[in-house]
């Protein structure tokens, strides 16, 4: 259910492995999504392994991390492990590409129900159709209907946070990600394919509401940093309008819900600004696809140890980048810490790299 990045990267794998997948998806491709658009190198040699290069598609080489204060001061740190820029537009085509490829179904509806009964999940869409499975991977972003209809319980919560986000024409360092601190956010800027540069910001709604539009809340909050303020006075926005999405919840959730095995955003989402959520969608469904195929290969599907395995092996790959970023977003969401933690970086330029491999994995 769902075929962004963890979804579609799931259906290659399993397809590779033997075995029969159909997707579920309520938009055709290729489109855009509010993200970074930034994913790091440790996904690389697996994408390989399944047949995607996103080198050879126009990705661009990021290998160095900019970050500005909203007082003018920044600092500048190579990437441990380094990146890679591409929009979603482009990764989510190669993908869709790649597994419709290999034989994946693909049914472009929305998911209304899930019933599991008698070891079987029936699965209802807005069109009144029924698919049956014996496995149901749930990789439908970040908040949707199904997930309130899951009485999933970070749902029944609302989130303060909205992200926008849309692509420019402008001069940028093409090697860098730049993370821009504002009052009530932070926005990422970095290049993508065909000389396209994404923005992509995260905002409180207690510091957007009392703006008209989106135009009046960057002219008059974004652009209290001098770098955003230089941005968007020579940047053209190539997008109609910005795209936008509320509610952005970084709760903790459950990771198997009536039998369903979540993963990406809807098993969980990493602050943007440790900018490795698209990374840990990719390699979350490595570790679930590996885990599945573990199981199915005994002969006999013990569910109750799959969802265990499951849960056991992505807490131990995660946990601690969670723990991380969330302790990184404590220190940038307080403008006299952040404006702290650039005099430290400076001071000690040594610790960034160490902080922002916290925050990632390894290939």
């Amino acid at each position: 259910m769902g075929g962004g990045l963890a979804g579609l990267t799931a259906a290659i794998h399993l397809t590779q492995g033997g075995h029969a997948v159909t997707v579920i998806e309520k938009s055709p491709y290729p489109r855009h999504k509010v993200c970074g658009e930034y994913i790091s190198n440790e996904t690389l040699p697996y994408l390989k392994t399944l047949g995607v290069d996103p080198m050879k598609d126009g990705a661009i080489p990021i290998d160095t991390f900019n970050f500005t204060h909203i007082n003018g001061k920044n600092f500048r740190s190579s990437l441990p492990l380094g990146g890679y820029g591409i929009s979603r537009f482009k990764m989510d085509a190669l993908l869709f590409e790649k597994a419709r490829d290999l034989g994946c179904t693909f049914v472009f509806d929305r998911v209304v129900e899930v019933r599991f009964e008698q070891g079987l999940f029936y699965v209802e869409t807005a069109n009144d159709k029924t698919f049956k499975a014996g496995l149901v991977i749930g990789a439908h972003g970040k908040r949707s209907n199904l997930d309130v209809s899951l009485s999933r319980k970070f749902a029944a919560r609302k989130s303060p946070w909205l992200a926008i986000k849309a692509h420019y024409t402008c001069d940028v360092q093409e090697n860098e990600v730049a993370l821009h601190n504002f009052k009530g956010g932070y926005c990422g800027i970095s290049k993508v394919e065909d000389d396209a540069v994404n923005v992509c910001y995260l905002a409180t709604y207690e510091s957007f509401k009392n703006y008209r539009d989106i135009t009046a809340y960057q002219d008059q909050v974004l652009c209290e940093n001098p770098y955003l303020r230089d941005f968007f006075a020579t940047a053209k926005m190539t997008f109609k309008k910005p795209l936008t999405i509320g509610q952005v919840s970084f709760d903790n959730k459950e990771l198997v819900k009536d039998h369903i095995l979540m993963c990406g955003d809807s098993a969980t989402l990493i602050h943007p600004l440790c900018g490795n959520g698209m990374a840990m969608a990719i390699m979350g469904a490595r570790l679930l696809s590996k885990t599945i195929i573990k199981h199915y290969n005994l002969g006999t599907l013990n569910r109750e140890k799959l969802e265990a395995d499951y849960q056991k092996a992505w807490k131990k790959e995660f946990y601690g980048r969670l723990r991380a970023g969330r302790m990184l977003q404590s220190v940038f969401q307080n403008e006299t810490l952040s404006g702290l933690t650039v005099n430290v970086a400076k001071t000690f330029p040594a610790l960034i790299p160490k902080v922002i491999s916290l925050t990632h994995g390894k290939p």
